[in-house]
């Protein structure tokens, strides 16, 4: 049994930090440019932060019940095998394995060597792709290394890399109404509200839920927390709380330092820089550019700590290579899954231009949620006598507030961003096939 071999030894303050961690990423960074240039209007954009933000904490609350019902290492993967059954699982695994951590992971070493190397290294000279590239696979390699050794070795990369993300940000947001140079009439020099398309800010609501990817990160550990009926569900909420906030101001942040009219499609990935420069000069905006690589060292090393959980949970299935199950006898760390899944992120980030994997990956991933929070709904009715230390506040409108909003913006999505979701759709189904032979194969060498 998993619960057996993987030790308890995780306690609260790590699993926050993994929330915040997982959450805090490339989105922050990259959506609230997009959403200028695509929206033009800022209370519309703070609008769609709040109401992500309020879906955020719906699936927290959702995804606490579950964790607390089912604390195994796993996350979704164990929700909907418990729900549906294997095939939906083994699905929501081999999407996770692709799309939900190695690409990701190769996407936030990328970000982070870019920014660590942007004051030395021009982004646009012959060689800086190449150079970027073999320094996130560097970076990946140093933080998995450690991660190898044990939860101790974890708690503490995990911890001390999220406390110096967070408080980067904080300290910009701070220093910025104090020492800034920017203006708050530019939110209300922005476009009207009439101006905006429904079907735009649908779709731009996909940027914002992919920054808030990440609130159900504490689950995957859910097989190694101490005390997980309390532990989980306030890591949870505590974590996407403080980041809900830390979102809100770094929106406002953004908006007192960049006039909506100096952002388009062509330098929207460049807005944080922008601000900085603009709010303490140039010098200043190389200093940020180094701290903010720094920052994406913790989103690295969650993606390492949580993803192989799901694998390992997939392998005692006998859904994934048996090795993945398999743990260190002195770490109690499921080294082989970790292991594979930074290869896997470093041979993406060599042969995957990642530009469209934003889009791919928010539609991807999104089916999925909706799949393990309509498992609040599909266990409840099943399982109706499974213990469950938390359970959902105003159940059953919170679940139903989370799937309605999401199905609404996929169907939008399919309308704005057609080819990106059709791949998405197309990788998931793909793995259906692959189900059946696995099972086949599986089944013969067992028999």
């Amino acid at each position: 049994m998993q619960e057996e071999e993987l030790k308890r030894g995780f306690g609260l303050s790590t699993s926050i930090y993994v929330v915040i961690a997982s959450m805090i990423g490339t989105g922050i960074l990259i959506s609230p440019g997009y959403m200028m240039a695509s929206l033009g209007n800022y209370t519309v954009i703070f609008g769609l932060w709040v109401f992500g933000g309020l879906l955020a904490i719906c699936g927290a609350l959702c995804v606490a019940e579950l964790a607390a019902a089912l604390p195994r290492a796993g996350g979704e993967y164990v929700y909907l095998r418990q729900a549906y059954g294997p095939m939906p699982a083994f699905l929501s695994g081999w999407t996770s394995f692709f799309l939900g951590f190695s690409a990701p992971l190769a996407v936030a070493g990328y970000i982070a060597s870019m920014y660590l190397l942007n004051p030395f290294i021009s982004s646009e000279s012959a060689n800086a792709n190449i150079i970027f590239k073999i320094s996130a696979a560097v970076i990946i390699i140093a933080i998995t290394l450690p991660n190898l050794v044990g939860h101790r070795f974890s708690a503490l990369t995990q911890n001390i890399t999220t406390i110096i993300k967070f408080g980067i940000f904080v300290i910009l947001a701070i220093s910025a109404f104090i020492f800034g140079n920017g203006k708050l009439a530019n939110i209300a020099e922005s476009n009207s509200d009439g101006n905006v398309d429904i079907a735009t800010a649908a779709t731009q609501l996909f940027y914002v839920l992919f920054a808030y990817s990440g609130w159900n990160a504490a689950s995957y550990l859910a097989g190694e927390v101490k005390n997980p009926g309390k532990t989980l569900p306030r890591s949870l909420l505590i974590g996407t709380g403080l980041v809900i906030a830390l979102y809100l101001a770094i929106n406002l942040v953004f908006a007192y330092a960049v006039p909506i009219s100096d952002i388009g499609f062509d330098n929207a990935e460049k807005l944080p820089q922008l601000a900085v420069a603009n709010l303490f000069g140039s010098r200043i905006s190389s200093v940020f550019s180094v701290l903010l690589g720094l920052t994406f060292l913790a989103t690295v090393s969650a993606f390492i700590i949580t993803g192989p959980r799901v694998y390992y949970a997939m392998a005692k299935d006998g859904l994934f290579p048996s090795i993945a199950g398999r743990i260190s006898q002195k770490g109690h760390i499921p080294v082989y899954a970790m292991a594979a899944q930074s290869i896997c992120a470093i041979i993406i980030l060599f042969i995957t231009p990642f530009q469209s994997l934003y889009k791919y990956a928010a539609v991807g991933l999104s089916i999925f949620a909706l799949l393990f929070i309509a498992a609040v709904y599909v266990l409840r009715w099943r399982q109706p006598n499974l213990e469950r230390p938390f359970r959902v506040p105003g159940y059953p409108i919170v679940p139903a507030i989370y799937l309605v909003t999401v199905i609404f913006m996929t169907i939008f999505a399919f309308i704005q961003w057609k080819m990106p979701s059709i791949f998405s759709i197309g990788s998931i189904l793909i793995g259906i096939p692959v189900y059946y032979i696995w099972i086949f194969v599986f089944r013969r060498k067992t028999a």
